[in-house]
């Protein structure tokens, strides 16, 4: 996947992980991308997970020959791209690092040499000149890190944009990026719009022609222009929705919610509106947290659990508020036997929520959903679909 002949991909594919940062299902793996720009003076652009370290040394050497780095350029330093500066330095005592002020304050957290005197810190402005090739530093701080910076190369106008723009997917998987950009960025980057924003119109100003990001494909691919995946960014960082329908994320104890749910899942689809139903409880709570950004509208369902919510729907709305969730109408439904109690808890978070909005009525159903229950449910279908 080398980007030209003087630009040369030296990352690595994490195929045997099971859960990103502990907490993210990918079944197709993941990349730990890595550049060397090969000039006069030599740059490798970050590093990999220290999973990988080996072998992601093994292809910096194998890509470097007899020649010598002189400069490692650090954008991002959570772990799964600083896992192998230790190494890196180990190897080359005399390779220079370059980061933002923010990058020079944090990285003795991350490794046990000293290199404070050979760390160059840089600013937004600042061009790093390696022979032909010119790197100029553009800060993105809160994308999703503080010390966060991406970096153009101006004679091959390519954008090396750090955690912005990658996909979960093992780059040996050959997954489409919008197969996976989604689930990716909702989840990891989601919470940041305004610093997406912020650095998008920094991008702006640059004649781009290829993102080189930390994971997943350089992109164009498949055809598309760049302004596609610039497109998905601005809306995805507007906190707009991009499917015109509902998504029903359910949590039932004994199955009566969802049997009652479904059938309202079912009349929403006959009056010719999109619907998607994710079971919370055999869901992972990252895809629920992905279709929440992507629909417009919302219906929540859950049983009342000793006297609060149930696990599985606690758990999707604390999601929700950590990644900064907006814009968007919820449609209410609770369960309780001799108390119910879900639909205030659920409200309690959703009006912590920016710019959302409940629909009327809130439905409650005493254990199993009835035939007079039909009115509050044909009335809450009617809301969602005014």
């Amino acid at each position: 996947m080398n980007i030209s002949e003087s630009i040369l991909y030296v990352g690595v594919d994490d195929t045997d992980i099971e859960l990103f940062e502990h907490q993210y299902p990918v079944e197709e793996g993941i990349s730990y991308n890595s550049y060397i720009i090969m000039d006069e003076h030599i740059a490798i652009m970050d590093t990999a997970d220290r999973r990988k370290s080996s072998e992601w040394l093994s292809n910096v050497k194998t890509a470097l020959g007899d020649k010598k780095p002189q400069y490692l350029v650090i954008q991002h330093l959570e772990p799964d791209h600083s896992g192998s500066i230790q190494v890196i330095i180990d190897e080359y005592p005399e390779i220079k690092l370059v980061g933002s002020a923010k990058t020079q304050q944090m990285i003795a957290q991350f490794i046990d040499t000293d290199v404070s005197g050979r760390f160059m810190a840089v600013k937004e402005g600042d061009k790093l000149e390696l022979g032909s090739h010119v790197l100029n530093f553009v800060m993105a701080p809160m994308v999703h890190w503080p010390e966060v910076m991406v970096s153009y190369e101006s004679t091959e106008k390519v954008l090396f944009s750090a955690d912005g723009f990658g996909t979960f997917g093992a780059l040996c998987n050959n997954v489409p990026w919008i197969d996976e950009a989604t689930h990716y960025y909702f989840n990891i980057v989601g919470k940041y719009g305004p610093s997406v924003q912020t650095l998008l119109k920094k991008a702006g100003g640059l004649e781009i022609g290829r993102i080189a990001p930390l994971h997943g494909p350089v992109l164009p691919e498949d055809g598309k222009e760049l302004s596609y995946y610039i497109g998905k960014y601005d809306a995805w960082s507007k906190y707009e929705p991009e499917v015109k329908g509902v998504v029903l994320c359910h949590s039932s104890l004994h199955g009566n919610t969802i049997e009652a749910v479904e059938r309202l899942a079912a009349d929403l689809e006959a009056a010719g509106e999109e619907v998607e139903v994710i079971d919370l409880n055999t869901e992972d709570v990252s895809e629920a947290v992905e279709k929440c950004f992507m629909y417009d509208r919302i219906v929540l369902a859950s049983v009342t659990y000793d006297g609060g919510l149930f696990p599985s729907m606690q758990d999707l709305l604390y999601h929700l508020s950590l990644k900064n969730f907006q814009n968007r109408k919820f449609g209410l439904v609770e369960n309780g036997s001799w108390g119910p109690m879900a639909a205030k808890k659920m409200t309690e978070f959703i009006e912590g929520f920016k710019g959302c909005t409940i629909l009327d009525p809130v439905v409650t159903i005493r254990t199993r959903r009835t035939a007079a229950d039909e009115e509050q449910f044909e009335a809450l279908k009617r809301a969602l679909l005014a």
